[in-house]
């Protein structure tokens, strides 16, 4: 395959000494030395979350929507009353996983790139409802939404708060214990910048005992999704089934080296990233569409109504060999992303930029 550029949301530009574990032979897993290596993630992984004290991790060989779908299966149940922000199609994903669980919900519905205000959470104050979920960063639209708001309106109302931070994990600041969420979701491919197969689910102490109790109630429907068996496997450092398990030596490389350097560092080190595209980008012909950028991702929209996005896409892809994020659905035409998340640098945005002049020269965008 040609050298090419990696602009994506995930799966995303992996560095090199990460690559060459994913080429090792796969050693066996049930092993003490697997269970020192499992038990010494979670304890990273919850460093990187700012997980309050006594939280757990569990590893899930599936993309960050199986984690989605293990999420919502344990955490609620037909009792429950749902609150879902659904400002686009990964907002949609969580109204379609409540759906099939039977699980009673109310979606709130955002216009593309709106942030989250007082004025939408209003109208359900006080309404007995018992849960909420959000993808903190809805990748599809590139909208980072309100942390404070959504924390608060949750602690006004006691409700259970499960975030789906797969896109903003490690890229936007994010502290599990100030959200008082019970349950955050997260995957590899992302700004974890590894192999695309894993996802985790970490669980406050408020979230172990819900998952206890709807187990013990037997609201919990579901063998490879169930997360008690999965916590009481993670006691001895190993999963009920078989992980991945190079991805998950992968994650112990990668997250003793963030370790090392400090989260936040590289937390920074995707803003200064973001921001250099940012401040060139206005020079083209497209607008930012997000009013809540988060540092993982821009969306763009073309100022010129006759220049397709996913054509924008498509040229870049087969004729520059480089990747952007495209859209789907109504989005198709209008909106395409690019990513600041992986092995990226700002010399990387160097080579976008000539490209996106040729285009430019070329009359396309």
């Amino acid at each position: 395959m040609k050298k090419f550029y990696n602009f994506a949301v995930g799966p995303v530009t992996i560095d090199e000494d990460i690559l060459k574990i994913g080429a090792e032979q796969i050693p066996y897993f049930r092993t003490e030395e697997f269970s020192c290596l499992i038990k010494e993630n979670e304890q990273l992984v919850l460093k990187a979350l700012n997980a309050p004290k006594n939280s757990r991790v569990v590893f899930i060989t599936g993309s960050g929507t199986a984690s989605m779908e293990a999420a919502v299966v344990n955490i609620f149940n037909f009792n429950d009353k749902v609150l879902v922000v659904k400002g686009g199609s990964f907002g949609a994903r969580f109204s379609q996983l409540c759906d099939i669980y039977n699980i009673s919900h109310t979606d709130i519905n955002l216009e593309m790139g709106h942030q989250i205000t007082e004025q939408d959470l209003q109208p359900f104050e006080n309404k007995g409802y018992t849960g909420f979920l959000v993808n903190i960063n809805e990748t599809s639209t590139g909208v980072l939404y309100n942390h404070k708001l959504i924390t608060d309106f949750c602690k006004r109302n006691k409700l259970k708060l499960v975030v789906d931070a797969i896109s903003s994990f490690l890229a936007d600041k994010f502290n599990m214990e100030e959200m008082n969420a019970c349950a955050v979701i997260a995957g590899s491919q992302k700004a974890m910048a590894l192999h695309p197969g894993l996802s985790f689910i970490a669980l406050n102490e408020q979230g172990i005992e819900i998952v206890k109790e709807n187990k013990k109630n037997g609201f919990i429907k579901t063998l490879y999704f169930d997360l008690e068996n999965a916590l009481l496997n993670g006691e001895r450092g190993q999963t009920p089934f078989t992980p991945a398990v190079s991805i998950l030596i992968q994650l112990n490389k990668q997250f003793n080296k963030l370790n090392k350097e400090g989260f936040d560092k590289i937390i920074e080190r995707t803003n200064n990233i973001a921001t250099d595209f940012r401040n060139r980008i206005k020079n083209f012909p497209f607008k930012i569409t997000s009013q809540s950028l988060s540092n993982a991702v821009t969306p763009l929209s073309p100022l010129d109504k006759n220049v397709s996005a996913h054509k924008i896409f498509e040229i870049l892809k087969d004729e520059y060999n480089i990747f952007v994020c495209p859209n789907g659905g109504e989005y198709k035409n209008i909106l395409f992303r690019v990513g600041h998340i992986g092995s990226l640098t700002i010399k990387d945005n160097d080579v976008l930029f000539e490209a996106l002049n040729d285009l430019l020269k070329r009359k396309i965008i």
